[in-house]
């Protein structure tokens, strides 16, 4: 189902996470006020696919959805979930809570018994998936890195230690 992703991933990478954040976040970063920073976030996707131990997975889009390109994405690395994205038209498919099942099954086999992730506070459907998906709220607190510089608010799971 998920792939590894590659440099050549990389428009579609931006792609996703605009198109998700843009009908998401419209209310922390409304278009009016605030232009997507695609040359940034494209900076930063290359990155994080350079960076060691990290790990970015995505999922393919139907060929015959308009705009076919990729329509989930998730980076990891051995303890955090770092960036998650599915495509707005696939919302309430349990493609997010697949895609982090695979990676909380990835951390397990590296070891690791607890994750984290940062999420924006008003972020609210996200936050509704994580907290169903047993991720609680830490007290930590920061300012995200993209103007108006809303609130972030960190996860934490525990997971389960499986047989491996």
């Amino acid at each position: 189902m998920f792939r590894e992703a590659t440099v050549e991933d990389l428009p579609a990478l931006l792609d996703l996470e605009r198109e998700a954040n843009l009908a998401g976040l419209g209310h922390v970063f409304p278009a009016e006020r605030y232009a997507f920073p695609d040359d940034d976030v494209l900076a930063r996707w290359a990155l994080v696919l350079d960076e060691p131990g990290v790990r970015v997975i995505v999922r393919d889009s139907d060929p015959a959805r308009q705009g076919a390109g990729i329509d989930v994405l998730a980076a990891y690395d051995e303890h955090s979930l770092r960036h998650l994205a599915v495509h707005p038209d696939l919302w309430g498919r349990g493609l997010a809570s697949t895609v982090i099942e695979t990676v909380l099954r990835a951390m397990d086999a590296r070891g690791t018994t607890v994750a984290g992730l940062w999420c924006l506070e008003e972020n609210h459907r996200a936050r509704r998936l994580y907290e169903y998906l047993g991720w609680r709220a830490a007290e930590d607190r920061r300012p995200a890195p993209w103007p108006p510089h809303p609130t972030e608010m960190r996860y934490t799971r525990l997971i389960p230690q499986s047989d491996k």
